[in-house]
């Protein structure tokens, strides 16, 4: 008989958010009239940007014609979206990232979770505690639960920051500014990890899928804004939050070319030709249509509507914090970041919390324990509602009773 992956038995029986939107669910099926407002899961609620919809309906009219029909795409991307992310995202800012170092995909969660193709299973894997559910879960189905595996704690203590691990390993997860907890790295706290990762000759996979909403001048956009971090780091963006891509699908994976690898037979491998094979079978690439939505995400116009975007949820974000501060709650994040992290009152733990919030105030948020051990007591709010729904909410929120 044929064999399973046994990995899988491994998991938790459901994903996170599967778990919360069946609650929900049997919630609404017994109180047909609560007005649930979500803030839980991190999706957004404006629509696309004008200019982003213009450029899907050219292209979609080019795809009607003959000579400028388009079949099967480069599995990279097409050279005029990866020329100007290169060009705004990265050359603007001094960094030295080039058009060829860029992989366009259909979105951050694929990417961080299928990048383990390319990495060997003898691998020690070191993920912070809390984190994104994908980049345990998908190392899970890798290599089961292991040894290989190291948790990382953020605390309270520590600022919800890493330390250093005692036992060095040869690929570490960063996530920054951090999902789930709305922190942030400064550029020196972000230097240490690089320079850890030079001198053990580790691979950092660092997520900057919320890098858009950095305001503090002070913290990095790119972790390649760190000197030697193209020697040693991959990094993972996203359109899903500052463009409002959750339902098209689009984002982009750096691979520099300096990064590389020694085989077992000693050679020298390029991560980059490693992803660029493993892309062009697996993937057919990113469409047309979507490619040239993201296009227009790098006009004039795109720029300032999705800076407009970005302002309107960071303005929800404002408004959640100065709620929970006149509630004498103790949060974090939400200044450069989506996300807030809640502590939650009275000692709670994060499903009860979960279950009184829903019950008496009909708001969904995500319990923090389903981020990992160490977000037992927290619980996360994001900001991706409307304006509206936001005030709505801190306002129930205010009534809460303890």
């Amino acid at each position: 008989m044929f064999e399973i992956n046994e990995n899988y038995l491994q998991l938790n029986e459901s994903y996170l958010f599967n778990t919360i939107a069946k609650r929900i669910e049997k919630f609404s099926a017994s109180h047909p009239e609560a007005d649930i407002i979500r803030l839980g899961i991190g999706d957004v609620t404006l629509p696309l940007p004008p200019s982003v919809l213009q450029a899907m309906h050219n292209a979609v009219d080019e795809m009607g014609v003959k000579e400028t029909f388009r079949g099967y795409g480069p599995e990279q991307g097409y050279a005029f979206l990866r020329e100007k992310i290169s060009e705004v995202d990265f050359r603007q800012r001094g960094i030295d990232i080039s058009p060829g170092e860029i992989f366009v995909g259909d979105g951050s969660k694929s990417d961080t979770g299928n990048i383990g193709d390319i990495l060997g299973e003898g691998n020690v894997v070191a993920i912070t505690n809390p984190v994104y559910p994908v980049y345990l879960d998908t190392n899970i189905m890798r290599l089961g639960k292991s040894s290989k595996i190291v948790l990382l704690p953020c605390g309270e203590e520590n600022g919800f920051l890493p330390e250093m691990p005692s036992q060095r390993p040869d690929v570490i997860y960063l996530c920054y500014p951090n999902n789930p907890t709305g922190t942030v790295m400064t550029r020196e706290q972000l230097k240490q990890w690089v320079d850890y990762a030079l001198e053990n000759r580790s691979l950092i996979l660092f997520d900057a899928a919320y890098e858009a909403f950095i305001r503090d001048k002070e913290i990095p956009h790119s972790i390649y804004e760190i000197e030697g971090a193209a020697a040693c780091a991959i990094e993972f963006r996203s359109f899903s939050k500052n463009a409002g891509f959750t339902g098209l699908r689009c984002s982009y994976t750096v691979v520099p070319k300096v990064l590389t690898a020694r085989s077992a037979e000693g050679s020298n491998i390029s991560l980059n030709g490693l992803w660029n094979r493993r892309q062009s079978t697996k993937f057919n690439g990113t469409p047309y249509i979507v490619q040239k939505a993201a296009e227009a995400v790098y006009s004039p116009e795109g720029q300032q509507e999705v800076r407009e975007m970005v302002s309107y949820y960071m303005r929800n974000a404002e408004m959640i914090r100065e709620g929970l501060t006149e509630k004498g709650w103790t949060f974090f994040g939400g200044k450069d970041s989506p996300y807030i992290w809640l502590k939650c009152p009275g000692g709670m733990d994060s499903w009860t919390f979960f279950d009184r919030l829903l019950q008496e105030c009909h708001i969904v948020g995500t319990p923090g324990v389903g981020f990992g051990s160490k977000g037992e007591g927290y619980f996360r709010l994001t900001a991706f509602n409307s304006l509206e729904k936001t005030e709505e909410a801190i306002e129930r929120i205010k009534n809460f009773q303890q």
